[in-house]
């Protein structure tokens, strides 16, 4: 188990993903699947309130109402650690104050809770003053409903902005990030200033689509395959000389070890700097293994220079 930054939150090193909780798994298979997660020893799970509204017929808040159903279904309520987001539910977008303290209500009613653990805001909203959306973030620790929180999808000038508003106006200070990183997307994460911000401010990061949209696991090698999945088009970007190699690299440490392709990508963000819990999902049991195994995976040198040299930013083409 680890923390969250310098949180009170520990938590085991894998973030099980609700994105597909009430989209490519329905709520029998989601709860299939969290519990799978708890008796492996996960206890973090990470969700937001727009999820799933870009499902024809979902309004948001589908995941979350997975799992409250879930948490009131097995009463482990003070056993896991969940987080949720606000400022893309179509009812509730942006940053404003009053937006933020309303849909923190709504997604306290979905999860059947009176706290959220870890509250994100998850992109930012330039027409809304930092000052006003920290300081509603703040007013929610302060009234109990909410312990910490978190940015996501911030450029590196707005997170050390709002670290330094929340310094300076003793406001409750972000403990994690939560960006865009893996081994085919490693530059504006490692370059781009925010791991940089990250080890200084000890923030714990907490990377989204850990395995690349489904790419990292294999099983999208070209065109042709991206039907296999109802999420697989997202995996068409990475179908590049680039996307390959690391493909290649990830063969390679596979057949040597008989490990799955997964498990390989998981395991080399926990060896990267600043990285405290990838974040990934599964929609069934078979899915969901890999991510467990990947936290026990320790990879050699050899290895993890073989997965740098192919995943190299400078190497794309």
């Amino acid at each position: 188990m680890v923390n969250i930054g310098n949180s009170e939150l520990s938590i085991f090193p894998l973030n099980l993903g609700g994105n597909v909780f009430g989209f490519t798994a329905d709520e029998a298979a989601s709860h299939e699947v969290l519990d799978a997660f708890v008796a492996g020893g996960g206890n973090f799970i990470d969700t937001a309130d727009s999820y799933s509204a870009w499902v024809p017929g979902n309004s948001g808040g589908e995941s979350e109402a997975v799992i409250g159903n879930w948490l009131a279904g097995r009463g482990n309520r003070d056993d896991v650690v969940i987080a949720t987001k606000v400022s893309q539910h179509p009812e509730r977008p942006g940053l404003s104050a009053a937006n933020i303290a309303a849909a923190c209500d709504d997604s306290l009613r979905r999860l059947g809770t009176d706290h959220i653990d870890l509250y994100y805001a998850h992109f930012d909203d330039e027409e809304t003053p930092l000052e006003e959306t920290l300081a509603a973030f703040d007013q929610l620790v302060k009234d109990g409903k909410v312990r910490y929180v978190a940015g996501s999808n911030y450029e590196p000038e707005r997170i050390e902005e709002a670290l330094s508003i929340q310094d300076r106006d003793g406001l409750a200070r972000w403990v994690a990030l939560q960006p865009h990183y893996n081994l085919v997307e490693r530059d504006e994460y490692e370059n781009g200033g925010r791991r940089e911000i990250a080890e200084r401010e000890n923030l714990a990061v907490l990377p989204y689509f850990a395995l690349a949209k489904g790419f990292l696991t294999g099983k999208y090698r070209q065109e042709s395959d991206l039907g296999k999945s109802p999420r697989g088009a997202g995996s068409s970007t990475y179908l590049t000389e680039h996307g390959h190699r690391v493909l290649a690299a990830l063969d390679e440490i596979s057949a040597d070890r008989g490990i799955e392709h997964a498990s390989i990508a998981i395991a080399w963000l926990l060896a990267q700097p600043t990285v405290t819990a990838p974040i990934a999902s599964a929609r069934n049991l078979e899915q969901l293994q890999p991510l467990l195994d990947g936290v026990r995976l320790e990879l050699a040198d050899e290895e993890l220079a073989l997965l740098d040299r192919a995943s190299q930013p400078s190497a794309k083409g």
